[in-house]
């Protein structure tokens, strides 16, 4: 199966996932993605938040989520997220490397093919208040 077809068939299976929640509880849209990236020269793994529509650097590549959900409490714990990855390359365009949906339950579905970066989605999450910390 091609990496186009498998993100297609994903992305779907996220839709008519949605679709089917819809007439119980609906998706619960954050603002903030929790990614871990994973540099295989340093072995070094990196968690990090990325805010929807602000994009971050993690090593040569450039992070941006466009939208990350996460299933209400009552239902099976799942978090959605789409993303746009591209590689830096100085003095050149960058070079698309993934756009689509990543799952927190299943990392492997849609992975990040570089090879020297491994990311992947953990949570979406809102910003804390004072309040929420204590």
């Amino acid at each position: 199966m091609t990496v186009w077809f498998a993100r297609l068939v994903s992305g779907v299976a996220f839709t008519a996932a949605l679709a089917a929640g819809a007439g119980t509880a609906s998706a619960d849209p954050k603002s903030i993605a929790v990614l871990q990236g994973l540099d295989k020269v340093t072995a070094r793994v990196s968690t990090f938040e990325v805010q929807i529509d602000q994009p971050i650097d993690f090593g040569a590549l450039r992070i941006r989520v466009r939208h990350c959900d996460r299933t209400p409490p009552e239902e099976r714990p799942e978090a959605a997220a789409f993303i746009e990855i591209d590689e830096l390359r100085p003095g050149q365009e960058q070079n698309v490397l993934f756009t689509g949906w990543m799952f927190a339950s299943s990392p492997g579905l849609n992975a990040v093919e570089h090879a020297v970066y491994d990311v992947w989605l953990l949570d979406c999450k809102d910003p804390q208040t004072p309040a929420q910390q204590e």
